[in-house]
């Protein structure tokens, strides 16, 4: 893939990282869910973000299957309807992976403003699950949860890449 004029070259991205760093954001959503605020509908989905960022970033890693199974397990801590959360991350993961060749060619704040109408899509999508098995409607707050997640994509982007930005090191027989 040709890359961007002054773009950095990174280091391939270690599958433990990307692994481990899924499970603290499955993690982290569970600490929202169980914390100060309960299950409140304002509060930003880490793990949907931190799907989205890896599948668009390692769409051969972190696929639909992934989104998948930690759906299930979103589902199962929630007691909600099961399927709900899989239903939600996986047509996301879908989403991700049908934007992420062209997502990359853009700065990161531009890619935030790109990757909202996904995060939107995927809570109107568990919205509409919730309401059809019969569940009560959280609130209008739900509108700022994809706000939030879009607004939380670059931290995410610095966050995620860190480990594999490469030290500046220039020399002048090995220009890269």
């Amino acid at each position: 893939m040709i890359m961007r004029q002054g773009q950095q070259l990174l280091l391939p991205a270690k599958p433990l990282f990307i692994w481990g760093s899924l499970l603290a954001a499955l993690l982290i959503n569970m600490l929202f869910n169980m914390g100060l605020w309960g299950r409140a509908a304002w509060m930003p989905d880490v793990l949907a973000l931190v799907l989205v960022f890896w599948t668009v970033h390692q769409p051969l890693r972190v696929s639909i299957g992934a989104a998948f199974v930690f759906g299930l397990f979103m589902d199962v801590h929630q007691g909600a309807l099961l399927g709900q959360h899989a239903m939600s991350y996986t047509v996301l993961s879908f989403m991700a992976i049908t934007v992420h060749r062209r997502l990359l060619w853009f700065s990161v704040p531009s890619q935030a403003a790109q990757v909202f109408p996904l995060f939107a899509v995927a809570h109107a999508l568990e919205l509409l699950l919730r309401l059809s098995g019969g569940g009560a409607f959280p609130g209008w707050l739900l509108l700022l949860a994809p706000v939030l997640e879009a607004a939380l994509w670059p931290v995410a982007s610095v966050l995620l890449l860190a480990p594999q930005r490469r030290a500046p090191d220039p020399d002048e027989n090995r220009p890269l």
